[in-house]
């Protein structure tokens, strides 16, 4: 395997990591006003994502940096040709952040509400536009002949890109739901509400995820240049998605959320897949002639094996550093204790 297809490959594993393991505290969030019913509820829905959700969004920051190092042709067409998304998510990150950290400091029931529904927001937003993201890196952007994209906003949102929207945003839902029932004692309310929530939540992400590949199957040619293995990977994230329901319906909740957890893995890779197989990584819906390829967009030889370098040291020690923090708070939450144990 040459470097351009190595650091396609870990740019792919740093975007799989990142919508893995944010993608269910963002789902915890999400769900945390149709949950909580108690100031204490909701503190103990904070305090299972408490201790990890910094350390989560490592991963966005690592993908970005080592896609604009290895790839930065790629990474300007795809940063500035979506600019007011990449900001939106930012500013609800830097929001949801806050939230936290300022939602406790005033003993108001009106400026805690504030907060929580600023957490919210802060998730919701980039839940959503994470999957409009990946979904115009499938359907492909106005680039022209120089390789800089045209055209405004509002061709971002097409009718492919809003189901990938949804998809996540429910994927992302259910995923948290997944969790809360590996965080929560099962003695308690707030674990059967999490139960039910999975449920809820995952028939209508069944729905999306089935939705989403039709239409790229029907309108995008989304496996048209799939060979038979690649086709693994859409087919095995259908049936562990399916598999939730039996894991559900049988209190198996560490293979449920082991299973929406590879339902995610699974459609990010099938995302990167399709770019790979194509030749593309940013196809252009104005000439097939102008859309960027692997090749075109890397970085020179001595940049990528810097690179593998450095990510060779430091990707091992993230992901040690997550695997110890993980361990260590291990524990189940309650409403009683849970949130007040973590600080949150």
């Amino acid at each position: 395997m040459d470097l351009v297809t190595l650091w396609f490959w870990l740019i792919a594993l740093t975007f799989t990591l990142y919508f893995f393991l944010e993608g269910f505290d963002f789902g915890v969030d999400i769900l945390r006003p149709t949950l909580a019913r108690t100031e204490a509820e909701e503190r103990a829905l904070t305090g299972t994502i408490g201790p990890f959700w910094d350390g989560n969004e490592v991963w966005v920051i690592a993908a970005a940096g080592l896609m604009f190092s290895t790839f930065p042709v790629w990474y300007g067409a795809v940063f500035s040709g979506m600019y007011p998304l990449f900001v939106a998510i930012l500013l609800a990150l830097l929001l949801r952040g806050v939230s936290f950290e300022y939602r406790n400091q005033v003993d108001s029931e009106r400026w805690r509400a504030f907060w929580d529904w600023m957490s919210f927001a802060g998730s919701v937003v980039p839940s959503f536009l994470w999957g409009v993201i990946m979904a115009k890196l499938i359907e492909g952007m106005p680039v022209g002949r120089e390789g800089r994209v045209q055209g405004g906003l509002l061709e971002m949102f097409t009718p492919f890109s809003l189901l990938g929207g949804a998809t996540t945003l429910l994927l992302f839902m259910l995923h948290g739901a997944n969790f809360l029932l590996l965080r929560l004692h099962t003695d308690t309310v707030l674990y059967d509400r999490a139960r039910r929530a999975a449920l809820r939540w995952g028939a209508l992400a069944t729905v999306a995820v089935v939705g989403f590949v039709v239409m790229g199957y029907v309108t995008e040619g989304l496996f048209e240049s799939f060979g038979v293995l690649p086709w693994f990977f859409p087919v095995a994230a259908f049936l562990t998605l399916a598999s939730i329901w039996l894991a559900l319906s049988r209190r198996r909740d560490t293979l449920a959320f082991t299973m929406s957890g590879l339902t995610i893995l699974f459609a990010t890779v099938t995302v990167f897949i399709a770019l790979f197989t194509r030749g593309e990584v940013l196809p252009s819906t104005l000439d097939p002639d102008f859309g960027l390829t692997l090749e075109e967009t890397a970085s020179q030889h001595y940049t990528l094996v810097l690179m593998t370098w450095v990510g060779g040291i430091f990707l091992p020690l993230i992901i040690g550093y997550q695997i110890w923090n993980y361990y260590v708070f291990r524990e189940r939450v309650r409403p009683d204790e849970g949130s007040l144990k973590h600080g949150y």
